[in-house]
Protein backbone atom coordinates (compact mmCIF):
# COMPACT_ATOMS: atom_id res chain seq x y z
CA UNK A 1 0.00 0.00 0.00
CA UNK A 2 1.31 3.25 -1.09
CA UNK A 3 2.08 5.77 1.94
CA UNK A 4 0.13 8.88 1.12
CA UNK A 5 0.64 11.73 3.53
CA UNK A 6 -1.86 14.71 3.15
CA UNK A 7 0.41 17.70 3.94
CA UNK A 8 -1.22 21.42 4.33
CA UNK A 9 0.30 25.00 3.90
CA UNK A 10 -0.94 28.52 4.53
CA UNK A 11 0.58 31.69 2.71
CA UNK A 12 -1.80 34.51 5.06
CA UNK A 13 -1.54 38.28 4.92
CA UNK A 14 -1.27 40.22 8.71
CA UNK A 15 -5.00 40.92 9.98
CA UNK A 16 -3.09 43.88 12.17
CA UNK A 17 -3.09 41.99 15.51
CA UNK A 18 -1.65 38.71 17.54
CA UNK A 19 -5.16 37.24 18.39
CA UNK A 20 -7.38 37.93 15.04
CA UNK A 21 -3.67 35.93 13.40
CA UNK A 22 -4.19 32.94 15.52
CA UNK A 23 -7.58 32.62 15.20
CA UNK A 24 -7.30 32.98 11.50
CA UNK A 25 -4.98 30.39 11.50
CA UNK A 26 -6.86 28.12 13.79
CA UNK A 27 -9.70 28.30 10.63
CA UNK A 28 -7.80 27.23 8.52
CA UNK A 29 -6.28 24.29 10.13
CA UNK A 30 -9.74 22.96 10.76
CA UNK A 31 -10.07 23.43 7.02
CA UNK A 32 -7.32 22.11 5.68
CA UNK A 33 -8.38 18.81 8.58
CA UNK A 34 -11.56 19.07 6.35
CA UNK A 35 -9.96 18.25 3.28
CA UNK A 36 -8.16 15.29 5.00
CA UNK A 37 -4.26 17.07 5.97
CA UNK A 38 -2.54 15.46 8.33
CA UNK A 39 0.26 17.55 8.95
CA UNK A 40 0.09 21.15 8.76
CA UNK A 41 2.90 24.14 8.41
CA UNK A 42 2.34 27.94 9.57
CA UNK A 43 4.26 30.44 8.08
CA UNK A 44 7.18 32.23 9.61
CA UNK A 45 6.48 34.00 13.11
CA UNK A 46 2.76 32.95 12.20
CA UNK A 47 0.83 35.20 15.22
CA UNK A 48 2.91 38.42 14.10
CA UNK A 49 3.95 40.81 11.43
CA UNK A 50 7.36 40.79 9.63
CA UNK A 51 8.62 43.23 12.54
CA UNK A 52 12.09 42.66 11.29
CA UNK A 53 11.62 45.30 8.80
CA UNK A 54 12.09 47.80 11.63
CA UNK A 55 14.14 47.77 14.31
CA UNK A 56 12.06 48.44 17.42
CA UNK A 57 11.97 47.14 21.04
CA UNK A 58 8.48 47.20 21.57
CA UNK A 59 8.34 43.41 18.66
CA UNK A 60 9.88 41.78 21.97
CA UNK A 61 6.60 41.56 23.39
CA UNK A 62 5.53 39.39 20.88
CA UNK A 63 8.00 36.77 22.63
CA UNK A 64 6.74 33.31 24.15
CA UNK A 65 7.92 30.52 25.72
CA UNK A 66 7.97 27.25 24.11
CA UNK A 67 6.47 25.34 24.93
CA UNK A 68 5.48 26.78 28.53
CA UNK A 69 3.06 29.86 26.58
CA UNK A 70 -0.13 30.20 25.92
CA UNK A 71 -0.16 29.92 21.79
CA UNK A 72 2.15 26.25 22.32
CA UNK A 73 -0.40 24.88 24.53
CA UNK A 74 -3.24 26.23 21.90
CA UNK A 75 -2.04 24.79 19.36
CA UNK A 76 -1.70 21.32 21.22
CA UNK A 77 -4.96 21.30 21.50
CA UNK A 78 -5.49 22.20 17.70
CA UNK A 79 -3.46 19.41 17.40
CA UNK A 80 -5.35 16.41 19.30
CA UNK A 81 -9.12 18.25 17.93
CA UNK A 82 -8.04 18.22 14.30
CA UNK A 83 -5.48 15.04 14.40
CA UNK A 84 -3.03 17.02 12.32
CA UNK A 85 0.67 17.19 12.82
CA UNK A 86 1.44 21.00 12.89
CA UNK A 87 4.58 22.66 12.58
CA UNK A 88 4.22 26.13 14.52
CA UNK A 89 6.87 28.62 13.88
CA UNK A 90 7.24 31.70 16.81
CA UNK A 91 8.80 34.04 18.77
CA UNK A 92 10.45 32.52 21.75
CA UNK A 93 11.64 33.47 24.90
CA UNK A 94 14.18 31.61 26.75
CA UNK A 95 15.08 34.16 29.11
CA UNK A 96 14.50 37.95 29.29
CA UNK A 97 16.64 39.60 26.99
CA UNK A 98 17.01 36.06 25.28
CA UNK A 99 15.26 35.73 21.88
CA UNK A 100 14.75 32.91 18.95
CA UNK A 101 12.96 32.62 15.80
CA UNK A 102 11.50 28.84 16.17
CA UNK A 103 9.17 26.76 15.44
CA UNK A 104 7.62 23.91 17.31
CA UNK A 105 7.05 20.97 16.05
CA UNK A 106 2.96 19.40 17.90
CA UNK A 107 1.91 15.66 17.02
CA UNK A 108 -1.07 14.73 15.82
CA UNK A 109 -2.40 13.68 19.63
CA UNK A 110 -1.25 16.91 20.84
CA UNK A 111 2.28 16.16 21.83
CA UNK A 112 4.52 18.60 22.14
CA UNK A 113 7.55 17.02 20.66
CA UNK A 114 10.20 19.92 20.28
CA UNK A 115 11.35 23.02 18.53
CA UNK A 116 13.99 23.85 16.21
CA UNK A 117 15.54 27.49 16.25
CA UNK A 118 16.84 28.93 13.05
CA UNK A 119 20.84 28.68 12.58
CA UNK A 120 21.37 31.44 10.13
CA UNK A 121 20.30 35.15 10.89
CA UNK A 122 20.70 38.09 8.66
CA UNK A 123 21.21 41.56 8.81
CA UNK A 124 20.26 43.26 6.12
CA UNK A 125 18.25 46.18 5.20
CA UNK A 126 14.68 45.30 5.81
CA UNK A 127 15.71 42.28 7.29
CA UNK A 128 16.98 43.38 10.70
CA UNK A 129 16.81 39.60 12.57
CA UNK A 130 19.85 40.21 14.66
CA UNK A 131 18.27 43.07 16.74
CA UNK A 132 15.55 40.43 16.80
CA UNK A 133 17.12 37.37 17.28
CA UNK A 134 19.89 34.96 18.98
CA UNK A 135 21.57 32.12 16.52
CA UNK A 136 19.97 28.62 17.32
CA UNK A 137 21.67 26.44 19.20
CA UNK A 138 19.94 23.11 19.00
CA UNK A 139 21.34 21.69 15.60
CA UNK A 140 18.73 20.23 13.14
CA UNK A 141 16.84 18.09 15.27
CA UNK A 142 14.19 15.49 13.10
CA UNK A 143 10.82 14.77 14.89
CA UNK A 144 9.52 10.95 14.83
CA UNK A 145 5.90 12.13 14.15
CA UNK A 146 2.55 10.52 13.53
CA UNK A 147 2.89 11.40 9.56
CA UNK A 148 6.85 10.60 9.52
CA UNK A 149 10.33 11.64 10.50
CA UNK A 150 9.88 15.81 10.34
CA UNK A 151 12.48 18.77 9.89
CA UNK A 152 12.33 22.36 9.60
CA UNK A 153 14.34 25.17 8.19
CA UNK A 154 13.60 29.02 8.75
CA UNK A 155 13.53 31.27 6.18
CA UNK A 156 17.42 32.31 5.73
CA UNK A 157 18.34 29.31 6.76
CA UNK A 158 17.66 28.08 3.02
CA UNK A 159 20.79 30.12 1.72
CA UNK A 160 22.48 27.48 3.48
CA UNK A 161 22.62 23.90 2.18
CA UNK A 162 24.95 22.75 5.01
CA UNK A 163 22.06 22.65 7.19
CA UNK A 164 20.05 20.89 4.58
CA UNK A 165 22.12 18.10 4.43
CA UNK A 166 22.06 17.50 8.31
CA UNK A 167 18.55 17.21 8.45
CA UNK A 168 18.81 14.69 5.63
CA UNK A 169 21.77 12.74 7.59
CA UNK A 170 19.70 13.04 10.65
CA UNK A 171 16.85 11.19 8.59
CA UNK A 172 13.86 13.67 7.73
CA UNK A 173 11.18 12.76 5.20
CA UNK A 174 9.65 15.79 4.92
CA UNK A 175 11.33 19.23 5.67
CA UNK A 176 9.15 22.59 6.29
CA UNK A 177 11.16 25.39 5.45
CA UNK A 178 8.47 28.95 6.35
CA UNK A 179 9.75 32.07 5.31
CA UNK A 180 8.97 35.91 5.09
CA UNK A 181 10.76 36.30 1.70
CA UNK A 182 10.04 39.64 -0.12
CA UNK A 183 10.36 40.26 -3.71
CA UNK A 184 13.58 41.79 -5.21
CA UNK A 185 17.06 40.72 -4.55
CA UNK A 186 16.32 36.41 -3.86
CA UNK A 187 13.11 35.92 -5.51
CA UNK A 188 14.88 34.34 -8.90
CA UNK A 189 16.31 31.99 -6.15
CA UNK A 190 12.88 30.67 -4.42
CA UNK A 191 12.09 27.84 -6.75
CA UNK A 192 15.63 26.63 -6.92
CA UNK A 193 16.87 26.53 -3.64
CA UNK A 194 14.27 24.74 -1.61
CA UNK A 195 13.96 22.15 -4.54
CA UNK A 196 17.53 21.71 -4.77
CA UNK A 197 17.53 20.88 -1.13
CA UNK A 198 14.90 18.19 -1.97
CA UNK A 199 17.01 16.54 -4.64
CA UNK A 200 20.56 16.93 -3.29
CA UNK A 201 18.70 14.88 0.15
CA UNK A 202 16.01 13.05 -1.11
CA UNK A 203 13.36 14.32 0.82
CA UNK A 204 9.90 15.77 0.76
CA UNK A 205 9.54 20.41 1.25
CA UNK A 206 7.41 22.25 1.80
CA UNK A 207 8.05 25.80 2.09
CA UNK A 208 6.09 28.85 2.80
CA UNK A 209 5.87 32.28 2.13
CA UNK A 210 3.70 35.09 3.77
CA UNK A 211 1.63 37.34 1.59
CA UNK A 212 0.86 41.54 1.41
CA UNK A 213 2.71 44.42 2.39
CA UNK A 214 2.31 44.97 6.18
CA UNK A 215 1.94 48.76 5.77
CA UNK A 216 2.05 49.09 9.59
CA UNK A 217 5.76 47.47 9.65
CA UNK A 218 7.56 48.32 6.34
CA UNK A 219 7.23 48.57 2.58
CA UNK A 220 8.22 44.78 2.13
CA UNK A 221 6.40 43.16 -0.69
CA UNK A 222 5.64 38.92 0.65
CA UNK A 223 5.26 36.95 -2.75
CA UNK A 224 3.65 34.10 -1.56
CA UNK A 225 4.23 31.52 -3.95
CA UNK A 226 4.02 28.52 -1.35
CA UNK A 227 4.99 24.72 -2.65
CA UNK A 228 5.57 21.46 -1.91
CA UNK A 229 8.11 19.84 -3.80
CA UNK A 230 9.24 15.79 -4.48
CA UNK A 231 12.97 14.38 -4.06
CA UNK A 232 13.01 15.28 -7.81
CA UNK A 233 12.51 18.97 -7.46
CA UNK A 234 8.81 18.49 -8.91
CA UNK A 235 6.28 20.50 -7.53
CA UNK A 236 3.85 18.85 -6.13
CA UNK A 237 0.16 20.33 -7.88
CA UNK A 238 0.22 24.43 -8.29
CA UNK A 239 2.59 26.91 -6.60
CA UNK A 240 0.76 29.03 -4.40
CA UNK A 241 -0.53 32.49 -5.81
CA UNK A 242 1.61 35.06 -6.01
CA UNK A 243 -0.29 37.72 -4.14
CA UNK A 244 -3.27 35.88 -2.54
CA UNK A 245 -3.52 34.47 1.06
CA UNK A 246 -3.82 30.22 -0.35
CA UNK A 247 -4.59 27.42 1.62
CA UNK A 248 -2.88 24.38 0.00
CA UNK A 249 -3.04 21.10 0.33
CA UNK A 250 -1.17 18.13 -1.69
CA UNK A 251 -1.28 14.79 -1.55
CA UNK A 252 2.78 13.36 -0.52
CA UNK A 253 3.68 9.86 -1.94
CA UNK A 254 6.50 9.35 0.83
CA UNK A 255 7.42 5.80 -1.00
CA UNK A 256 8.64 7.86 -3.67
CA UNK A 257 11.88 8.85 -1.16
CA UNK A 258 13.32 4.98 -1.30
CA UNK A 259 12.64 5.13 -5.08
CA UNK A 260 14.45 8.18 -5.72
CA UNK A 261 17.48 7.45 -2.71
CA UNK A 262 17.69 4.22 -4.90
CA UNK A 263 18.13 5.57 -8.11
CA UNK A 264 20.39 8.71 -7.02
CA UNK A 265 22.72 7.31 -4.50
CA UNK A 266 24.03 10.46 -2.88
CA UNK A 267 24.24 9.19 0.62
CA UNK A 268 26.37 6.58 -0.35
CA UNK A 269 28.74 8.59 -2.67
CA UNK A 270 29.15 11.44 -0.67
CA UNK A 271 32.96 11.75 0.61
CA UNK A 272 32.63 13.58 4.04
CA UNK A 273 36.63 12.69 4.51
CA UNK A 274 36.97 15.18 1.82
CA UNK A 275 35.03 18.24 2.77
CA UNK A 276 36.99 19.02 6.26
CA UNK A 277 37.42 23.02 4.99
CA UNK A 278 33.75 23.21 5.59
CA UNK A 279 33.80 23.05 9.42
CA UNK A 280 37.19 25.09 9.43
CA UNK A 281 37.05 28.75 11.07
Amino acid sequence: MARIVKGALLQASWTGDKESMIEKHIGYARQAAEQGAQVMCFQELFYGPYFCQVQDRKFYGYTEHIPDGPTTEKMQKLAQETGMVLIVPMYEEENTGVYYNTAAVIDADGTYLGKYRKTHIPQIDGFWEKFYFRPGNLGYPVFDTAVGKVGVYICYDRHFPEGARMLGLNGAEIVFIPSATSRGLSQHLWRIEQTSHAIANGYFVGTINRVGIEKDIGPNDFYGQSYFCTPRGEFVGDVGHAYDEELLVRDLDLDLIKEVRNTWQFYRDRRPEMYGKITEA
